[in-house]
């Protein structure tokens, strides 16, 4: 068939036919693969929308007027990406109809409407051509069917992210730090079940892990109240469990090991998909973003309320360095990046060196867009 067209004609039913192939392969890309893949529709659509949105968020003057405009970032974004799939679909079929019939652009983008929208108030003649309009419409219900199952499962995981991170307000404070959650845990329950503590924030780790790498745009859903954060609560129960670990004179916690484990593999794995730089295999001895004056203060804070603190402080100082280090980029160039509200330790100062996300993206350097 394509032999008996002219070339302009070939070359129309090419470029649609590619288009469409390309849209639906990023869709599955964006929606039903289980890991963080990079689309070029994705890159296109989520990096100019969070420029604008950082630019709204910089006229207004106090944080909460902040959150309020990056919070939309995400779901609109979300909005804009089957949208886009939608048009791209629309426009390569109206090539392909273009050039496989005796139709002008007008009547081709009429029919290619109709089609995938399933409206059909436009026909065609002939069985291969209304084969192409089954298959559009089919192409049309199935964006439809991936849009009804991706929002809700975005939602989902973002409801179990923000349970723990609502309980952690009632148990560290807003904004949380490290310091409150051991103290107020010392104070009500005491410290002997912590290890409970520590395994569901391990399970904690895994899952946000699994789907903010999967669902990168969740990385940007912010929490209902502005005084809370993902990114916050996971520094403040790293810092915790490095504390309990470096500090605290009480018998030995592998769990709390595991925990902070869990937390730097999964800050590590969303890192990456943003391009966030951090040391893959640090030192004990490499800088952190703590100083050890920040550090002591806390130290004697803890004992001052009665709580069992290690007698050699240099020792508990290396032993926490050496547990920060491993989550200390990762952590504060995330929480750059999202701009997250004030949290002790995480987003109340710059990464060392200027390891902070560069700006609200969804995209990587590393890697090769659509690859």
């Amino acid at each position: 068939m394509l032999g008996l067209m002219s070339p302009s004609s070939v070359l129309a039913v090419l470029a649609g036919t590619a288009l469409v192939t390309y849209t639906l392969l990023s869709a599955i890309r964006s929606v039903i693969l289980p890991r963080g893949e990079i689309t070029l529709l994705g890159f296109v659509v989520f990096r100019p929308l969070g420029l604008v949105f950082r630019m709204l968020a910089k006229t207004r003057r106090t944080f909460a007027g902040k959150d309020r405009v990056l919070a939309l970032f995400a779901p609109v974004g979300l909005v804009l990406l089957p949208a886009m799939w939608v048009t791209l679909v629309l426009i390569g079929f109206m090539g392909i109809y273009w050039g496989t019939g005796d139709y002008t652009w007008e009547q081709a983008f009429s029919i290619s409407g109709s089609s995938l929208l399933t409206l059909g108030f436009s026909t065609v003649e002939g069985v291969g051509r209304r084969a192409l309009v089954f298959l559009e419409a089919a192409i049309g219900l199935g964006i439809v069917a991936l849009l009804i199952t991706f929002l809700p499962s975005i939602y989902q995981a973002f409801a179990r992210r923000e349970t723990l991170v609502g309980l952690l307000e009632v148990r560290a404070g807003s904004p949380p730090s490290a310091e409150n959650f051991l103290l107020r845990r010392h104070r009500i329950l005491g410290l002997a079940g912590l290890t409970r503590e520590w395994e569901a924030w391990e399970r904690w780790f895994v899952e946000i892990e699994e789907s903010h790498v999967s669902y990168p745009a969740l990385v940007f859903f912010r929490s209902p109240s502005p005084d809370r954060s993902w990114i916050t609560a996971a520094g403040t129960v790293l810092d915790a469990a490095s504390l309990t670990m470096a500090v605290l004179d009480i018998p030995n916690q592998p769990q709390a090991a595991l925990s902070i484990r869990a937390g730097y593999l999964a800050l590590r794995q969303i890192s990456d998909y943003f391009d966030i730089p951090y040391p893959p295999d640090p030192s004990p001895a490499d800088p952190i973003a703590i100083s050890r004056a920040e550090f002591d203060l806390v130290v004697s804070r803890l004992a001052d309320q009665g709580m069992p603190i290690k007698a050699d402080r240099e020792q508990a100082w290396r032993d926490f360095a050496g547990w920060r280090v491993n989550y200390d980029a990762c952590l504060l160039g995330l929480a750059q990046l999202i701009t997250a509200p004030t949290g002790t330790w995480s987003s109340d100062r710059p990464p060392l060196q200027g390891g902070g996300g560069r700006a609200l993206r969804l995209g990587r350097r590393r890697k090769s867009v659509d690859a």
